[in-house]
């Protein structure tokens, strides 16, 4: 599509999403058509705030432009009271969102900073083509994100959450529908976007997107052919999912067109999700009519995505799938992930779209303006060079952790690239973080009263499951079945005990987590001792993803046999140290645990940053909680 043929595109593409609020600035992300001066003013219901707008602006395309900006304040934000932004372009057009007020949409957008948690919205693994295979027998799937929207819309201002916090998987780069893949085809045309020259391979991807067979811009080599099997042919996994990995987004291009369109409703107005010309294979396009079912059912929730983004500070870290599937999970897939150019590229173009659309707005002050000219120089190139230099200094970069100031703090954990490889065996999982980071952790937490510990993955999950993920590491079969959790590297699981046994650890621990695609709630104690710190491990997921519903069945109550409190197997375990008293969902079957619905999840806290109510907020608009066991 050339820049003649473009049709008159809207001023906003995606946002404003409100991000990091803290008691002197307000954070938002926007991306923009134009390369408008933005500016934003504050105000609470009486008086507009003295403030001052910075804006770092990243082109992309012709017609795209990344936008974080920081409003600053003269004074203290007004905590616990209604207060609005309203963002300018160009001082002459002001941006309208949709409203929860009686108004379809508003100038004035609402929010609310509550320093002092109260409640929050929490959740993981939102997959745009989920339960394709099943649009013939379910009327929608839904959104955890559009659920959140439903719980602001039934709920007084002054009572809304605090933050929403998305703990990974907040795309799928790994794992597109040929719908969605077109989608962003159409839209990097769209917006003007340059296409990179891919390294190892003479393919274009403007001319020729090679919908479900994207292994074909690999050459023929035997490394390459270790690379296709990692990145594109899926793993069989017997025990939890048959992934397929066909449509794995390559270019940095690919990747903020995806987050552009999971997002916002925008784009996808200009878009057409009819048979592209070049897909001519049969079952593929059987199945890109099956697809397109669920990416239609998608599509409907994003005004609702729109809306709740744009009024509620939210917090991200991504997981494996933000990037690819099993991401540094053993020493040895790194070595070969890292050890070919394409998929280096494809990690690399990955990460750096995170940077630009989640990690920018977590912790905006980290990233100065020599960081962001060098992203921008990256962006600019469709060679080598200033793009592989800065994907050298993403790959290399240890902060994508942070802190938010609240009361509880929010910590949030990297459990990713600051990984413990094991020492014994390259090809068993590395521990999630290291020695260094545990520590760091320690530091961080020490003398609180309370924390709220977001880490992507289960600090305790469900032992039968992390059992059967031993088992394969024991053969060899590491990537057969996800086998990453934190009890599956020793000196990640005995250094995280000593962080919960440290005199000086906080009282009351809350871990938010996500990553299995069925939400828990364990409370925890430390047996024998009597201070233990009251530990609570909350996990939500997916916001648009399911465990198969069978398995997880059997699982659930196997594991409520094996591993019940009061099991001997527990001796065998490496948190024998702990008793793990899993909390029965309301209405649950006798023995049943697990909840598999898709949603998000609400925890509220009380003054000491205990959790008072645990609830899935389900897609099928079911509110499932998670009770306490009844005291003896």
């Amino acid at each position: 599509m050339t820049s003649e043929a473009s049709p008159s595109l809207d001023p906003v593409i995606a946002g404003p999403i409100l991000r990091k609020v803290e008691a002197n600035a307000v954070h938002l992300w926007l991306a923009t058509s134009q390369d408008y001066s933005v500016s934003v003013s504050l105000a609470d219901r009486s008086k507009t705030l003295a403030s001052d707008t910075q804006c770092s602006t990243l082109k992309m395309g012709q017609r795209l432009y990344l936008k974080l900006i920081s409003v600053t304040l003269s004074d203290a934000l007004p905590a616990d009271q209604a207060l609005t932004y309203q963002v300018n372009l160009d001082h002459a057009q002001t941006l309208s969102v949709p409203s929860y007020q009686n108004a379809a949409t508003t100038e004035q957008v609402d929010f609310i900073w509550h320093p002092k948690v109260s409640s929050l919205l929490h959740g993981s693994c939102r997959k745009a083509h989920y339960g394709y295979h099943q649009m013939d027998t379910r009327s929608a799937i839904g959104d955890g994100l559009a659920q959140a929207d439903h719980h602001l819309s039934h709920t007084p201002m002054e009572h809304w959450p605090s933050m929403l916090v998305l703990s990974g998987d907040q795309v799928y780069a790994d794992d597109v529908a040929g719908p969605m893949l077109s989608a962003i085809r159409q839209s990097i045309a769209l917006l003007g976007i340059s296409e990179e020259q891919l390294p190892c391979s003479d393919k274009c991807l403007a001319t020729e997107p090679f919908f479900y067979n994207r292994e074909a811009l690999l050459p023929l080599t035997e490394l390459s052919d270790e690379v296709k099997q990692q990145f594109f042919k899926g793993k069989k996994k017997p025990v939890f999912t048959t992934d397929t990995a066909h449509n794995h987004l390559i270019s940095f291009a690919e990747v903020i067109c995806m987050y552009l369109l999971v997002w916002s409703p925008t784009l996808w107005k200009y878009l057409s999700l009819e048979l592209p010309d070049s897909l001519t294979d049969e079952a593929h396009k059987a199945r890109f009519l099956e697809e397109r079912k669920a990416i239609e059912d998608f599509v409907s929730t994003l005004p609702q995505v729109q809306r709740v983004l744009a009024h509620l500070p939210t917090a991200m870290m991504f997981d494996d799938h933000d990037v690819t599937d099993d991401w540094n999970l053993t020493a040895d897939w790194e070595t070969t992930a890292y050890g070919h150019a394409l998929s280096k590229r494809i990690i690399g173009n990955a990460l750096t779209g995170y940077l630009l659309c989640q990690g920018w707005g977590n912790n905006p002050g980290q990233y100065d303006q020599a960081f962001l000219n060098q992203a921008q120089r990256a962006i600019q190139s469709t060679e080598g060079g200033a793009k592989d230099d800065f994907i050298e200094t993403l790959l290399s970069y240890e902060q994508w952790h942070y802190q938010w100031d609240t009361e509880p703090k929010l910590v949030v954990l990297d459990t990713r690239t600051r990984r413990w490889r094991s020492e014994q065996n390259f090809n068993h999982p590395s521990g999630l973080m290291d020695w260094e980071a545990i520590t760091d952790l320690q530091h961080d937490i020490k003398d609180l009263e309370a924390v709220i510990l977001v880490s992507p993955a289960p600090i305790f999950g469900v032992k039968l499951i992390e059992a059967i993920q031993k088992v394969f590491t024991w053969i060899g079969k590491p990537l057969m079945v996800d086998a990453e959790n934190w009890m599956s590297h020793r000196g990640s699981a005995y250094a995280l005990m000593n962080l919960f046994t440290h005199p000086k650890t906080p009282s009351n621990f809350v871990i938010l987590s996500g990553d299995v695609h069925y939400s828990f709630t364990y409370d925890i104690k430390l047996r024998g001792q009597k201070s233990s710190p009251n530990i609570w491990q909350i996990t939500s997921s997916g916001l648009r993803n399911e465990f198969p519903h069978d398995l997880l069945e059997w699982f659930d109550r196997l594991n409520r046999w094996l591993y019940a409190p009061w099991s001997p197997l527990n001796i065998f375990t490496k948190r024998r140290s702990l008793k793990i008293s899993p909390r029965k969902p309301e209405h649950a079957a006798r023995g049943e645990r697990l909840v598999n619905h898709s949603g998000i999840g609400l925890v509220r806290l009380d003054e000491q940053g205990r959790p008072s109510e645990i609830t899935q907020l389900c897609n099928d608009q079911q509110s499932i909680r998670f009770l306490p066991a009844k005291k003896r």
